[in-house]
């Protein structure tokens, strides 16, 4: 284990070393693991599971996910069933179906659980919003969380390249003593390399309020906003998303990544650097505003309650690829389309 100390505020992070495959095995030897749901999560989860040699089934519904399953080598009747007979089968059953899929299941999946099954999480949505999903768990059962810090398909991929992926873990209920064991144990078997623990509630308040903000929401914002402005001021669409889009993904924020802010800064001209250095604290001023007028809303359950009302009309899969489709056809993302290709690396495509 690694303890961090980050101004003063200790952490103490589980590392692979501390649980290998060989003791998470262990750990696992008399659990089948039953995943309900193949999106991205599901998919990338139960694959690194099955690849590194722990017993998962999987939930599903028939259907294009079922399909996507078959193609993938899980077997009906053998290691793909419906969700009923998965969570029967499963003693640790990983809910990763969608938030809205997982409130339409949850009445068949508490029906089957068991004395002593463990019930995972890779997001604290459905029991911390537990008086609108209605997923409230017995009391009989353990409840974990292992939140991996990207999409599933990153979670794949990491996997596949022999890299980890950070996650984060909690305990929401302990019935047999055995819930953090299985929750760390299963969290290294599907590909995390470093463990932060957390709580359910805090899981949930951060990672909505990063998707509705920086990660997502606010990004694609200052993208069209900063890309809008230039042509106004009759820029040409390539050198517009130039100057948005592609230096920030394939220049600048690749600095970032590998040594902080400032590193990036300080591999910029210094005309650059004065100017962030300058129009930061002035864009902190604007936003913090509005990152915490979301985080409220996250936090008194009204994010979740739009989330669930949307999610669950039977017209939100059309009306969704219609906002998607907008996005796609909206210019900045034309231009990446033709862009992307001319990068070097691409040139011979």
């Amino acid at each position: 284990m690694k303890e961090l100390d980050i101004n003063g505020f200790k952490e103490l992070i589980i590392e692979r070393s501390d649980y290998t495959i060989e003791r998470c095995k262990k750990i696992l030897d008399n659990e089948t693991t039953a995943i309900l749901g193949y999106g991205p999560q599901g998919r990338g989860q139960s694959l690194n599971m099955r690849d590194q040699g722990f017993e998962v089934i999987l939930g599903l519904r028939k259907g294009g996910s079922w399909d996507n399953a078959v193609n993938d080598g899980w077997i009906e009747g053998e290691t793909l069933f419906e969700i009923e007979e998965a969570t029967k089968r499963g003693t640790v059953i990983q809910l990763l179906l969608s938030d809205a899929g997982q409130i339409q299941a949850w009445p068949t999946v508490k029906e089957n659980l068991k004395e002593g099954d463990t019930l995972y999480f890779s997001h604290g949505f459905g029991i911390i919003f537990r008086d609108d999903t209605n997923i409230i768990p017995p009391s009989n059962v353990n409840v974990v969380l292992v939140a991996p810090k990207g999409s599933g398909l990153t979670v794949r991929n990491h996997f596949l390249e022999g890299r980890g992926i950070n996650s984060s873990y909690a305990i929401f209920q302990d019935f047999n003593g055995s819930a953090k064991d299985i929750a760390i144990a299963t969290a290294f078997a599907i590909g995390s390399g470093h463990l932060f623990e957390t709580t359910f509630e805090k899981e949930v308040h951060s990672d909505l309020t990063g998707e509705r903000c920086v990660l997502m929401g606010l990004i694609q914002g200052a993208f069209l906003a900063q890309y809008e402005v230039l042509r106004e001021k009759g820029h040409s669409p390539s050198e517009a998303y130039n100057e948005t889009i592609e230096e920030a993904l394939e220049s600048l924020y690749p600095l970032v990544s590998e040594k902080g802010m400032d590193w990036m800064f300080s591999n910029c001209s210094t005309t650059a650097q004065r100017g962030a250095l300058d129009w930061a604290p002035k864009f902190k001023e604007v936003l913090k505003p509005v990152i915490n007028d979301c985080y409220e809303k996250v936090v008194s359950g009204e994010e979740a309650r739009i989330s669930i009302s949307s999610n669950s009309r039977d017209d939100y899969r059309s009306k969704l690829d219609k906002e998607l489709e907008e996005i796609n056809n909206q210019e900045m993302w034309l231009a990446g389309k033709q862009l992307r290709p001319l990068r070097p690396e691409n040139s011979n495509k």
